[in-house]
């Protein structure tokens, strides 16, 4: 069997579909259009004055051209997963489709945060949702993110701080952070803050927190952290913070870091409470307050996640279901 995954692939995560697939014995590659990017300065520079005068970004030309020639070579596949459609022009699209059988896209976030034209979705044979509001809305299937980390037990690991949390910056975010810090300081949790904004932002970041010690180990920095690294950071906290966007209905995949992990998770995402995972000796999800963090929350042992729920959320699971590569899990 033939299977290409075609994504921008912001983040990183796309490849460990393909592994994944390989290690099914299946000939698998992956289109990554986000490494496509101007050869040089006169490139560069010729785009620029392209999208002022002419409305036209030739670096997208650039990636569009960049996945048809790629297919072009690959020849025709069983299935194509397109992640990111929105990145795709309908025209490109069109031309994805005429490769294959069974083209299928996943939604890692929400219409309303990233509109995809309708008459782009209208060309998949099947299309994946981890967003809830728009399972419901639009009839997707419903999907979640998954664990691509291998499982390390909390036996394994000497945390020293009780909670971690990286993130680029975002208003809203950055206000809910600092309601949260003053209650781990009412309740002396030891915690490790990363906030990531563009150049420039930094003193602004800080502004954002001069009532707050310099010693809270609250991080503002406009180097980004490959989430390569991130497992080490997660390691030595007990507990992992994860925040929500506006407008998300859905899991992160901060998530399922933390059950690979076996972290407990403090999150602002009330939805939690209705996965079959969902356990209050591991999960918190906080009120507009914070008040109802406790020490204690940290304190308490782990629970461990039934294998039979755990397994379900495995990318070799996502995978099967996705590229119908085991019925059972249809």
């Amino acid at each position: 069997m033939k299977i290409c995954v075609i994504s921008f692939d912001f983040w990183g995560y796309d490849h460990y579909i393909v592994d994944a697939l390989r290690s099914k014995n299946i000939d698998a590659h992956h289109i990554k259009i986000g490494d496509v990017t101007h050869s040089n300065f006169s490139e560069r520079a010729t785009n620029a004055v392209s999208k002022i005068f002419l409305n036209k970004n030739l670096k997208t030309e650039k990636r569009q051209r960049f996945v048809t020639e790629a297919l072009e070579k690959l020849g025709y596949q069983d299935q194509i997963l397109v992640m990111n459609p929105d990145t795709f022009d309908l025209s490109t699209l069109q031309e994805i489709r005429k490769y294959t059988a069974r083209l299928i896209t996943y939604l890692y976030d929400s219409l309303d945060r990233v509109v995809v034209d309708e008459k782009k979705l209208d060309l998949f044979d099947k299309i994946f949702s981890f967003d809830i509001a728009d399972v419901e809305k639009y009839g997707f299937e419903k999907l979640t993110n998954y664990i691509y980390l291998p499982s390390c037990p909390c036996e394994k690991q000497k945390p020293e701080i009780d909670l971690f949390y990286i993130t680029s910056y975002d208003t809203k975010r950055v206000e809910f952070i600092k309601l949260l810090t003053k209650r781990l300081l009412q309740i002396q949790a030891r915690f490790q803050i990363i906030i990531i904004g563009k150049k420039g932002w930094k003193h602004q970041l800080r502004n954002a927190f001069f009532k707050i010690p310099e010693n809270l180990h609250i991080i503002f920095s406009i180097k980004k952290i490959s989430h390569k690294k991130l497992p080490k950071y997660y390691k030595n906290s007990r507990a992992l913070l994860d925040l929500t966007r506006e407008n998300q209905y859905g899991l992160s995949f901060r998530v399922f870091e933390a059950m690979a992990l076996e972290k407990k998770i403090v999150t602002d995402n009330e939805l939690i409470k209705s996965y079959d995972f969902y356990n209050p000796q591991n999960i918190l999800v906080l009120n507009e307050t914070c008040n109802n963090l406790e020490k204690s929350f940290f304190e308490t042992p782990y629970e461990k996640v039934p294998k039979e729920i755990y397994n379900r959320y495995t990318l070799d699971y996502w995978t099967d279901k996705v590229f119908r590569l085991n019925e059972k899990t249809q």
